[in-house]
This record gives C-alpha cells, structure tokens and sequence, in this order.
C-alpha cells in the first residue's frame, strides 16, 4: 500500500504540474497536455457550440491571439478548454503565473515515456474511490509540509528497506 500510495502520490503532484502548465500556456496548451491529462469536470458534458474570433472577450483575444489564425479551424471543445485556460489565467496573480511557467517548463523537460507514465498514473487515480482519492491527497499534503530534509530522509529510507521491511512497514502504519 505504501509503495502504491508513493506512486500515486508522485503521479498526482506531476498531474497537479500538468494541469497548472496546461492554464498558464498562451500558446495551444492542448497540444502538450493532452485532454486525458484535464480532469473529467473540467471538460464539458453536452458537446460544445464552435465559438467565433469576434465573440471573445479583448482580454480573451490577446492571450489567445497565437491562435487567430486558425481558431476557427480548431475543433469546438480545444476551443472552449483554451477559453477557459485564458480565463484562469487572467485569473492568476503574477505569483500564481510564475509558478505555473515553472510548471510548464517541468513538463515540457519531460521525456514522451515520463510523460506517459504520469498520464496512465493519473488515469489510475482517478479510477480510485474518492475515499481513497482524498486519503492519498492527505498524505500527499503530510509529506509537502515537511522539510526537504525530513523528505529526502523519507525516500533514503523507504529506498534502503527490503520488500520484506517495506511490507512489515506499510502493516504497521496503514495510510490515513
């Protein structure tokens, strides 16, 4: 259980990293972060009307403007997730906007196959309970909150065990 939650831990902080890179791009972020990647509730249900150029908002058109030219060409629902994407940005503060470019950068530095691996993690999460969904977030918050210190002698330790020491591990101190 405790090698599953650190995987699914992993894969839903470089999953967090996908999606805040994915608002924060000006320039077709659906093409890096694929719509597996969007959570479900962020993709709408009913298929989405096409949205003409001129039916932006200005504040719209100017974050969007590296696609002008062939927005009407893009298929309705790219259209209304890049929409969106625009408006959380606009949202962001500069604070929020400069981690999302770090979180941008992360992902584009990964190669095809971590890229991979972190979308079929997530998919994988996300097929979990949400019991079990919130009790990983949890434990994912329990390890942001300690030092780098405290985490990389957590991750020394957990790498030195056995299975057999791992598995008498996760017995003793089940997650949550």
């Amino acid at each position: 259980m405790a090698r599953r939650l650190i995987t699914v831990l992993a894969a839903l902080y470089l999953a967090c990293v996908a999606v805040a890179a994915f608002a924060q791009t000006k320039v077709a972020p659906a093409a890096v972060v694929p719509p597996a990647a969007i959570p479900a509730a962020q993709v709408p249900a009913a298929p989405a009307a096409p949205v003409a150029w001129s039916n932006l908002t200005p504040q719209q058109q100017h974050l969007l403007a590296p696609m002008r030219n062939k927005w009407a060409t893009l298929p309705a629902d790219r259209q209304q997730r890049l929409i969106r994407g625009a408006d959380r940005w606009a949202q962001m503060t500069p604070a929020q906007r400069q981690q999302a470019r770090v979180r941008r950068q992360h992902w584009r530095d990964l190669s095809p196959a971590e890229r991979t691996q972190i979308r079929k993690r997530f998919d994988t999460f996300q097929k979990l309970p949400p019991a079990e969904q919130q009790q990983i977030r949890a434990e994912f918050q329990k390890f942001q909150k300690m030092s780098p210190a405290e985490r990389k002698a957590l991750r020394e330790r957990w790498k030195k065990m056995t299975p057999a020491e791992r598995a008498a591990f996760r017995a003793h101190h089940p997650p949550g």
